[in-house]
C-alpha cells in the first residue's frame, strides 16, 4: 500500500511538473531576443540553419559543400519531419515535435520507474533538469535523438531485437546512441541487440543512399573540425591566452573554435584520449563478471561522458544527451551512477550560465568566462572518472566470506562466537 501511495504520488508530480516547467521553457524561447537569453541566437538554429537544410533535403540531396552539415544520413529524416506537419510554420512544427519527444522520454521512464524495484527518481531528474537549459532543448534536435537512446535502453533487457533497432536508429542521426549496447548482457541477449542493431542500420542506410544524393558527405565536414573553445582542449587553451598565446577564436564549422599555434597538437591528444576511453571500456566489457538490470544503463552514462569530456566539441546541448541517460540510469535501485547523476545535474546548470547567459566572456577569453568554463569542464571530467570507478566496482565479483562457529582446539573463542576468514 506504501509502495503504491509513493508511485501515485510521484507520478501525480510528474504529471503536473512536465506541463509548467515546458510552459516556462516555451515562454523563454518566445522571448529568446533577450539579451540574457543569447540574443536571438538559440532560436535561430531552427529558424535559419535547419529550415535551410530542409530546403536542400527536401530536393532529394544532403547539403554536401555546407562545412556545418556534420550529421549522419539520418538526422536528414528528423529535419524533414517538421515539414510533414499540417497548419504549422517549420519553427512551430520543430518545437511541436521536440515537446513530443521529450513527452515520449517522460512516459518512458515513468512506465519504467513504476515497476516492481524501480524508482520515479529518473523521470524526476529528466523533468525537472531538463529546464535547467532553459530554452535551448526545444531549439535543437538533441531530444530527439536521446529519446532513441533511452528507449533502447528500456527496452534492451526486455527486447534485445527493439533495443538494437533503436540504439541503431539513434547512431544514423547522431552517432553517440550507438553506444547504449556497450552494456548489453552477455549472451544471447548482447547477440540479438547487436544483430538487429547491424540489420537496422544496413537498411536504414541503405534507403537514404537510395533516396539522397550524398549520404555521407557530413564526414568531410567531422574531420575538417578544430577545437572548440568549450571543450576541454579549448578551456586550457582559452587559459594559455593569459599566459601569452597569441591564439584567437574563430567561427568556422558552426562553432566558436580557437585557431594558432600548438592547435593541432592539442587537437590530436583530445583524439588520442577519445581513444584511450574507448580502450578502458573494452577492456571493461571483457572483465566484467557481475551484471545488475542497471549494468547497461551505467555503461552507457559512463561510455558518452568519457567520449563527450575527451571530445574536440562540447556544446551545450550534450548536455541533454547526459540527462537522459543520468535519468534511465536512476530508474534502477541497483545503479552505481546516483553521484554522477548529480554532477552532471550540476553540470548542466553551469553549461546554461555559459550559453546563452555569459558566452561573450568565454568567446573573449576572459577571467570569468575561463572559470566559468574550468568549472564546468571540471565538474564533467570528476563525473567521467567517478562513473567510470563506479562502473569498474561494480563489475567485480564480490568475495565471499566463510564463517566458522565451531572453536578450534586450545581456542579461548566462546562456542558460537563467529569469524570471518575473507
Amino acid at each position: 500500500m506504501n509502495r503504491l501511495r509513493v508511485n501515485t504520488g510521484g507520478v501525480l508530480g510528474v504529471t503536473v511538473l512536465w506541463p509548467a516547467t515546458r510552459a516556462l521553457m516555451l515562454w523563454l524561447l518566445a522571448h529568446d531576443s533577450a539579451p540574457l537569453l543569447g540574443g536571438g541566437a538559440v532560436a535561430r538554429e531552427v529558424s535559419h540553419l535547419y529550415q535551410q537544410w530542409y530546403g536542400v533535403l527536401a530536393h532529394g540531396t544532403f547539403p554536401a559543400d555546407d562545412t556545418l552539415w556534420q550529421y549522419p544520413p539520418g538526422a536528414g529524416a528528423v529535419l524533414l519531419a517538421p515539414g510533414l506537419v499540417p497548419g504549422l510554420t517549420y519553427f512551430q512544427a520543430f518545437v511541436a515535435l521536440t515537446l513530443a519527444g521529450d513527452a515520449l522520454v517522460t512516459v518512458a521512464l515513468v512506465r519504467a520507474g513504476t515497476r516492481a524495484g524501480r524508482s520515479l527518481r529518473g523521470a524526476a531528474l529528466w523533468t525537472g533538469g531538463l529546464p535547467l537549459l532553459l530554452q535551448l532543448p526545444l531549439a535543437r534536435y538533441d531530444v530527439q535523438v536521446t529519446a532513441l537512446a533511452v528507449l533502447s535502453l528500456l527496452t534492451l533487457t526486455r527486447s534485445p531485437r527493439a533495443g538494437g533497432a533503436c540504439a541503431a536508429l539513434g547512431a544514423l542521426v547522431k552517432g553517440w546512441p550507438a553506444l547504449a549496447l556497450l552494456g548489453a548482457p552477455r549472451g544471447p541477449a548482447a547477440r540479438g541487440a547487436w544483430t538487429w542493431a547491424t540489420a537496422t542500420g544496413a537498411v536504414a542506410l541503405g534507403l537514404l543512399t537510395v533516396v539522397f544524393r550524398d549520404p555521407l558527405s557530413f564526414l568531410r565536414q567531422q574531420g575538417g573540425r578544430g577545437v572548440q573553445i568549450e571543450s576541454l582542449g579549448g578551456t586550457a587553451l582559452n587559459l594559455a591566452r593569459h599566459a601569452g598565446w597569441p591564439g584567437r577564436e574563430r567561427y568556422q564549422y558552426g562553432s566558436a573554435e580557437l585557431v594558432g599555434p600548438n592547435v593541432d597538437t592539442v587537437a590530436t591528444v583530445c583524439l588520442a584520449l577519445t581513444a584511450v576511453s574507448f580502450g578502458l571500456l573494452v577492456v571493461w566489457r571483457v572483465r566484467a563478471r557481475r551484471w545488475s538490470e542497471a549494468t547497461p544503463f551505467d555503461a552507457a552514462l559512463c561510455a558518452v561522458l568519457l567520449f563527450t569530456v575527451t571530445s574536440r566539441v562540447i556544446s551545450p546541448q550534450y548536455m541533454i544527451w547526459l540527462l537522459g541517460l543520468s535519468a534511465v540510469c536512476l530508474t534502477s535501485r541497483h545503479t552505481s551512477q546516483r553521484p554522477v547523476a548529480v554532477l552532471v545535474l550540476a553540470a548542466t546548470a553551469l553549461s546554461t550560465v555559459v550559453f546563452p547567459m555569459t558566452y561573450g566572456e568565454v568567446i573573449d577569453g576572459t577571467w570569468t568566462g575561463c572559470l566559468l568554463m574550468l568549472a564546468r569542464n571540471g565538474i564533467l571530467t570528476a563525473a567521467a572518472v567517478l562513473s567510470f570507478v563506479r562502473l569498474w566496482r561494480a563489475a567485480r565479483p564480490q568475495v565471499k566470506s566463510r564463517q566458522r562457529t565451531e572453536p578450534r582446539a586450545g581456542s579461548d573463542r566462546l562456542p558460537g562466537q563467529v569469524v570471518s576468514i575473507s
